[in-house]
């Protein structure tokens, strides 16, 4: 039988008031009080029931966090650095994986609002209003990560996407490309968008606006990106450089000129996003635009902490810088490479 809040007050002989009260970090209880009722809680390996805490109306102390794929390397490691942050400051975190769909967001919220979550980090690309509305219904404290929805008045930590976009284009075009592609994700995407107009902006400040027009591929999946590739590569005026707008996206480049017998960097170089761990698996290497995402998950959790435990004023949004991380995937065009399909 699990043990009760009567067994420790017992045990350590308190009144159950001031287990309560030592549970709920409140009252002014002696340090040698709260030690011996901590002690015996950790003896009786006595769990306090968040339902009861939230039908007293008090803090159950979770986080709920929705992200569109827990299996992409990305929003693992940004699940992780999360996490991290709450276990340091008193909380748990309960983890729904979207697939950015909208039926399953829905759903998702109204489990997170039966479990009485205190507060929200959002990760998922939610695009539909109706989401947004249920959202801001909950009336909890919400914070968005690399994600801003103009709908949401909510704190928010993001990345400088179209600084990345336009470092990882420039990165190229220092190198001597020309004919540089993209492949990006949803273009729905803010995210997305910000990088698109990075490499769109770099490629016009070099002179090289038009190949942007009729090079730009959209894809979700590393197969879709191979098969763009494989396009790419096969057309008229093939790309010496490609940039994706995620790592996920770039392996499928990676794949496409291994299939083509094309040598990567000497015949294609290619720029990923993100810099997760398949960007140092890979081979070869991948450069890849490096998002600071444990800074971000210690930032979005702190301020979503404040907004709970109302030590804050108003709203707030964290823009922070991209690093382009070289590695060995991107080299300067050689002459077989500018020579494919001209000759």
């Amino acid at each position: 039988m699990k043990p009760t809040i009567y067994d420790v007050a017992k045990e350590a002989g308190v009144s159950i008031a001031t287990v309560s009260k030592v549970l709920n970090r409140v009252g002014r209880i002696s340090d040698e009080t709260i030690k011996r009722v901590e002690r015996v809680m950790k003896e009786l390996q006595y769990q306090p029931s968040v339902v009861a805490s939230a039908l007293t109306g008090k803090q159950t102390y979770t986080i709920g966090m929705l992200l569109p794929d827990l299996a992409n390397p990305y929003f693992a490691e940004v699940a992780r650095h999360v996490e991290d942050r709450a276990n340091q400051l008193g909380y748990s975190v309960i983890i729904c994986s979207t697939d950015n769909n909208v039926e399953k967001e829905s759903n998702y919220i109204s489990l997170l609002n039966q479990k009485s979550v205190d507060g929200l980090i959002i990760a998922t690309g939610i695009q539909h209003e109706q989401t947004s509305q249920h959202i801001m219904k909950q009336q909890i404290p919400v914070a968005l990560f690399a994600r801003d929805f103009p709908s949401l008045v909510v704190d928010a930590v993001l990345l400088d996407d179209f600084l990345g976009g336009y470092q990882a284009t420039k990165h190229l075009i220092d190198l001597g490309h020309e004919r540089i592609a993209m492949i990006a994700e949803n273009e729905e995407y803010l995210s997305a968008q910000e990088r698109i107009r990075g490499y769109c902006q770099a490629m016009e400040d070099a002179g090289l606006s038009e190949y942007t027009r009729r090079k730009t591929v959209y894809s979700f999946t590393i197969e879709g990106a191979k098969q763009n590739v494989i396009q790419l590569l096969d057309s008229l005026d093939p790309p010496t450089a490609i940039f994706t707008t995620n790592d996920i996206l770039a392996i499928g480049a990676i794949q496409a000129a291994y299939e083509c017998r094309i040598s990567i960097p000497d015949e294609l170089s290619i720029v990923g996003f993100d810099d997760t761990i398949l960007s140092r698996i890979v081979t070869p290497p991948l450069t890849s635009v490096r998002q600071p995402i444990q800074e971000m998950g210690i930032q979005v959790m702190d301020l979503l902490v404040q907004e709970i435990e109302q030590k804050k004023r108003g709203r707030r949004k964290i823009v922070l810088l991209p690093e382009l991380i070289i590695r060995k995937s991107t080299g300067k065009p050689t002459r077989r490479s500018r020579a494919i399909k001209e000759g």
